[in-house]
């Protein structure tokens, strides 16, 4: 089977062209990390969160560094993992001074009988699993301060259909054994209350993965996402045997429709097709597949080049 990895770097309003070359280069960059992953007989969860981790270490995306702040100025991340084969599913929110709470999560999935460690408890465990404490201002770009200033000045809390939080990284995967997984990761956003939590580290909500259908990573407005399960939502309409154009479209149109939320998908099925979606104004991605790199930012905007 040939193996696939899309992934997405968070639905936006806008991106300013000083930014847009940088966000451009990191999207490859991830998709081109998991899908030499992938080729190297790697699995799809391997590749999924070494796609993840890529993201998380730019300071362009809205996870790991780089992360917005929330309304005390401390970023507080979460992020959610899932493999296909089994429905496993590793997940953790709230945590504070580690560089890649993808990785994390896959520890959760892969190290404790459950399925999602929050905030001190999550800390614990990543301490026990020799995961390295950062301190928290490592995380902190200069971009994210501004923009929590900018935050409290125009507004005292978020408006539900805010359209400037959108910001989460994800991949979805198939590999060659024919198992899909999904990554989900993210600071959440601006100026959020401490300890909110958003669809990211939710399964169903900011992802889902099952070998039988597909896998789906989910960026948009949090609140939106989880009110409507926009991840296994997405599987349910391809289950009953939508095309995945259709599934992406149905399920982000209704979010829109009953909700007015904004949101993006990136789906990729068991047969290894894939599609990219979006309701927000953009949504950066990568697709990998049979030697070749898509990728776009814009609606309508496509580039295919050959990988090496």
């Amino acid at each position: 089977m040939d193996p696939v990895v899309v992934v997405h770097g968070g639905g936006a309003s806008g991106i300013t062209k000083e930014r847009r070359e940088c966000v451009r280069q990191g999207i490859l960059s991830a998709a081109t990390v998991g899908y030499n992953i992938l080729k190297a007989g790697g699995s799809a969860v391997d590749a999924v969160e070494g796609a993840v981790v890529v993201l998380e270490n730019d300071p362009e995306f809205n996870a790991g560094c780089g992360s917005v702040l929330n309304v005390n100025g401390d970023i507080e991340m979460d992020a959610s993992i899932m493999d296909g084969r089994d429905l496993s599913t590793g997940a953790v929110s709230a945590v504070r001074c580690i560089a890649n709470p993808i990785k994390l999560a896959r520890l959760v999935m892969e190290k404790t009988p459950h399925c999602f460690l929050t905030d001190r408890g999550a800390e614990k465990f990543a301490a026990s699993m020799g995961v390295p404490q950062i301190p928290g201002e490592q995380l902190v770009t200069e971009r994210s301060r501004k923009h929590l200033e900018k935050e409290k000045r125009e507004k005292g809390a978020q408006k539900a259909d805010c359209k400037k939080n959108m910001g989460t990284v994800g991949a979805v995967a198939l590999d060659c054994k024919g198992n899909v997984a999904y990554a989900t990761s993210t600071g959440g956003i601006i100026n959020k209350m401490v300890g909110r939590v958003g669809d990211s580290p939710c399964v169903g909500s900011g992802g889902y993965a099952d070998n039988n259908i597909g896998a789906v990573s989910t960026t948009g407005h949090g609140e939106s996402i989880l009110k409507v399960n926009l991840a296994r939502l997405t599987l349910f309409h391809l289950e009953q045997g939508k095309s995945l154009e259709e599934a992406a479209t149905l399920s982000l149109g209704y979010m829109k429709s009953r909700l007015r939320g904004l949101g993006g998908i990136i789906l990729v099925d068991k047969a290894g097709g894939w599609v990219v979606k979006w309701t927000s104004t953009n949504m950066p991605w990568a697709a990998a597949k049979a030697g070749k790199l898509h990728s776009g930012i814009e609606l309508g905007e496509v580039n295919t080049v050959d990988l090496l």
